[in-house]
């Protein structure tokens, strides 16, 4: 690997370094050196000038559901209507293949180089993951309703147990328990996955205090809110990355801490479905890591974490009525080292240090939208597209160089996919059809 030569690099590590002209020395898998003035002796590439920073890190999403981007957007009950139908329907496992290989080649295009996703099938999305050389954390779905790939619990953790004895010596994907949230499995499901995650050192992701009938369910059920019923299941651990948390109390908060547990954080999903703001400037207040999330193509549109980037700091701004909340740095750090620290992979990836992997992107910074540039992280913040992601890398590996991709034909990522969707549009031409021969007459 030649010596990536004149980059401006942002290092994100413990010091928040920052080098104007720089060299960074990658052999095999890893970063060996970085450093100002000359590099050491050995053939380099020139990187223009451009931004070296570390590839960002998407702690929550749902990649598949790529197919499902757009469909019903207006319809106040899709996810009954539409979104559960197909997926009861039509969902299988060279679905969630195809519906994950167009999730990866916008994530590459995109500057993520680490994604944790849960869903079903969850097999076929790491071999995604590992064909498209992205790393990656895989969750299996745990749900006790009719979900796609399993009828009962049991057959659900026996494919939780296959997920993890298949990547368990994987060097970039991490097998993972997704109990879908405390309603749909309950505190005996979620007190199994607690001992399920300390018996195999694995990662737990789960919706937590994500919906107001979520919080209405806890207290019905429960007598208590539901992230009280995740901490009585043992799930509050530095293990689990909870989704959303939209609704928790100063009680949750502190019960979060207590247990090292962490959170991600999905702006434009929780403001397109109206929930309000999540209270991220009082849990990382409290030291709860906080990673930012795209959510699901369904629920967020888009797999672009640049455009979480602005809303994330914005709404926090909003809720506490100041500018000085959340800066900019902070937002990068979320977006990188402290994405990394809630899925456990900070000592890994998340800065450019000696020792850790090669993972990084190379943004050119050509665009006059991006000058005059008096504060890197708030150009990052509130002025970068993923079309100025000019390459991507991952364990050393070259991913995207030139807007061009290595490992995946996006074309046919496309075509795939809009072959699925034609399948998903005479669903719901059924659905609909249905729906009006049932209405009653006036």
């Amino acid at each position: 690997m030649p010596i990536l030569v004149n980059a401006r690099i942002l290092t994100m590590d413990p010091d928040l370094t920052e080098i104007e002209r720089g060299w960074v020395q990658v052999e095999g898998d890893r970063i060996v050196a970085l450093g100002t003035g000359d590099p050491p002796p050995g053939a380099t590439q020139d990187m223009g000038g451009d931004l070296i920073m570390p590839g960002m890190v998407n702690p929550h999403c749902h990649m598949p559901m790529t197919l499902f981007r757009g469909l019903g957007e207006d319809v106040d009950d899709r996810l009954f209507r539409y979104i559960l139908p197909l997926e009861r329907a039509l969902v299988t496992a060279e679905v969630v293949e195809i519906g994950a290989r167009l999730a990866a080649v916008e994530l590459i295009r995109g500057g993520v180089t680490t994604v944790a996703d849960m869903y079903y099938f969850e097999d076929r999305i790491g071999a995604v993951l590992d064909q498209s050389g992205l790393r990656g954390v895989v969750g299996q779905t745990l749900a006790n309703f009719d979900a796609p790939d399993h009828a009962t619990m049991d057959e659900g953790f026996a494919r939780l147990d296959a997920l993890a004895d298949t990547y368990r010596d994987h060097p970039r994907i991490t097998a993972s328990a997704a109990p879908h949230a405390p309603y749909s499995t309950g505190l005996e499901a979620m007190t199994r996955v607690a001992e399920w995650s300390a018996t195999h050192g694995l990662p737990v992701q789960m919706h937590l205090a994500e919906t107001e009938p979520e919080l209405k369910w806890a207290q019905d059920t429960q007598g208590c809110t539901t992230v009280e019923v995740a901490h009585r299941a043992g799930l509050l651990t530095p293990a689990l990355v909870a989704a959303h948390m939209m609704y928790p109390t100063d009680a949750d908060m502190d019960l979060m801490a207590q247990g090292g547990a962490h959170v991600a954080y999905n702006p434009r999903s929780n403001g397109k479905a109206g929930r309000g703001i999540a209270p991220i400037t009082a849990l990382r207040g409290r030291g709860v890591k906080v990673g930012i999330a795209t959510d699901g193509p369904m629920s967020g549109n888009t797999l672009d974490l640049f455009s979480q980037l602005a809303p994330a700091t914005m709404f926090q701004k909003i809720a506490g009525r100041s500018r000085g909340i959340l800066p900019c740095v902070e937002v990068i750090r979320m977006a990188t080292i402290e994405g990394a620290a809630t899925l456990g992979l900070s000592h890994r990836v998340g800065s450019l240090e000696p020792g850790k992997q090669a993972d990084l992107i190379r943004i050119s910074l050509d665009d006059p939208r991006l000058h005059p540039i008096y504060d890197i992280y708030s150009m990052l913040t509130y002025a970068t597209i993923p079309s100025d992601v000019r390459a991507s890398m991952v364990a050393g590996k070259w991913l995207m160089q030139d807007r061009q991709l290595a490992t995946l034909d996006s074309a046919k990522a496309v075509t795939d996919a809009l072959q699925i969707a034609h399948r998903f549009k005479a669903r719901i031409v059924e659905i609909d059809r249905t729906a009006e021969s049932q209405r009653p007459n006036p």
